[in-house]
Order: C-alpha cells, then structure tokens, then sequence
C-alpha cells in the first residue's frame, strides 16, 4: 500500500505535522514537503531524515514540487500568514485568500484526486475556498476545524478533575474561532454527564479558556503549533486507517452552504457523515451565529 502525504507550507505549524507524523507512527510510507522557501524545506528534510533511525516506523521524506500531489492520498495545507498578537484568525482572510487560490489550481493541475486537509486560517473559509477552487466532491475536502478547540477541552476538563482527557468526551463546534461553543449536555466523564462534575461558573471558565487559548500562547509564544500538528495526525490517521472516527472536523453544510466544525466520521473517502447533535435552543443560535460569521467572511473571498 502507498499511502503518500503531500504538505504544502512547511512553517512552524507544516513542521510540527511532519515531525508529530514521524514520531506517532501512521501508514504513512511517503511524505513529500513543498514550501516557497525551497531551502529551507532542503533543511526539513535532511533534519527530518536524520530521526528515521529512532522513529517508530520508516518513511521517505523528501523535498518535492505540485507534480508530487498527483499520486498522494492526502494534501495537508498549512501555507498562509501567521497569526500575530492582536489578530483574530479571521484577520487573515485576505492574505491567506490570494494564496489558497494559487495553491489549489497547481495541486489541481498535478491531476490530484485524494483528499484535501486544511489547516490554514481562518480554517473554515480556508476550506469552503478549497472546494470551490478544487472542484471536488466535498466529502474530499477536509479543515481541522475544532479538532484542536475539542483537544484543549478534554484536556482543561480533565485538568480540573484529576482525570485523564481520553476519558473526557467532549466536543467544541462552530466555527475555529471567537463563536465556537461547547454543547454541555453531550459532554460526559467515562459514562457519567458532565453536570456531576462541574458547575455553570466551571463549565463557563473552561470554555472561555478554551475559546481565548489561541491568543494567549501567541502572547506568550507568538504562535501555536504543536497542538494543530498533532490534531492533524489523528485526521490523517483516520483518513488511512479507514478508521470511522469521530472528530470536529470542517466539514460541508449543504443548508448553509458553508464548512463548519461539527462531530463528522472521517474514513478513508474523507468525511463519510456527520453525527447528529441534539442541540437545545439557545444553542441552535449559537451554531447559526457561528455559520452566519462564516458565511460573511466567504462573501469576501469568493
């Protein structure tokens, strides 16, 4: 089986990708890395290479150009500008618009027909632009959504009760950004509802810590990486794993003719469907809040 992985950008969060990939293990047996900076990706994969002695399986790592998507099962974009201290993710819209249309059509032309996965921001727009330049299939065209806002839930859940954040299960959607909401009712601790654990003042200081995550690590860091790139190993794997996993991805809403991040199962065609989420009525507002702030800002792209 060839099972290759095409990345276009090869910045902090493109390299965080390619080095969780190497260290997790997954099917990957090809990973080609494609950047604008050509010396730079001569230096990721000779710094990458130099690992395959301790990593947990082989693979071939190499520098390549759009030709290389032609036979890949998977290509994973993080090009775009870097979010800055100060600046919303949809901040980026503009800059990351004019890229993204560029990309596309070469990935395209390279006679590409595996699946897209984005995680440039702002990853919702990023993805809807994806689809329409690409002309694929929308279960072929994946974003990260809140795959990494449902991580850092676990994780701040788990982190307030003494509990391993793979036995939270709970879920962040919307839209990647400042109007994503966690649906309370649907968040348990192993078998149990999350109300028995945590109050209304709990619930609402770890979602707006959730929410306002991002901003704080740029504060502190100037940008996030590690996260996204490990989120988007658990995406790739269940893409090659023919898994049926769960995951907030970005997926296509026909209603609203949007991407938005809701729980989709994710196989080896990309998005096979999304699991039904009974939503009570102030969060039904929410979610179409949520779509409407998407949909605005891909009136300004397309």
């Amino acid at each position: 089986m060839h099972n290759k992985v095409v990345i276009v950008g090869c910045g902090n969060v493109g390299m965080s990708y390619a080095y969780a990939l190497l260290n997790q293990g997954s099917n990957v047996d090809e990973l080609v890395l494609i950047d604008i900076n050509q010396k730079r990706v001569l230096g990721e994969v000779m710094d990458l290479n130099h690992c395959l002695a301790f990593a947990p399986s082989n693979m071939a790592i190499r520098a390549g150009s759009y030709e290389d998507c032609r036979d890949a099962k998977i290509v994973v974009i993080t090009a775009g500008a870097t979010q800055v201290n100060g600046e919303t993710r949809m901040d980026l819209i503009y800059k990351n618009s004019a890229i993204f249309k560029s990309i596309i059509s070469q990935i395209v032309d390279s006679g590409f027909q595996g699946i897209f996965l984005v995680a440039s921001n702002p990853v919702d727009v990023m993805t809807y632009l994806t689809w329409k330049c690409s002309g694929f299939s929308s279960h072929r065209v994946l974003g990260s959504g809140t795959s990494l806002d449902s991580s850092r839930l676990r994780y701040l859940i788990g982190k307030k009760l003494g509990i391993g954040p793979k036995n939270i299960h709970a879920y962040v959607i919307g839209e990647h950004g400042d109007s994503e909401f966690v649906p309370w009712q649907h968040a348990t601790v192993g078998l149990q509802n999350i109300n028995q654990f945590l109050s209304e003042d709990d619930k609402r200081e770890i979602a707006d810590e959730v929410k306002n995550a991002g901003y704080k690590i740029i504060d502190y860091k100037g940008s996030t990486y590690y996260g996204i790139g490990m989120c988007l190993v658990y995406i790739t794997n269940a893409i090659l794993g023919n898994e049926n996993t769960i995951i907030t991805v970005s997926t296509y809403d026909r209603e609203n003719d949007v991407f938005i991040g809701l729980p989709t199962i994710v196989n080896k065609n990309g998005a096979k469907g999304r699991v039904y989420v009974d939503l009570t009525e102030e969060e039904v507002k929410k979610l179409q809040e949520s779509i409407g702030i998407v949909k605005d800002a891909i009136q300004k792209v397309i």
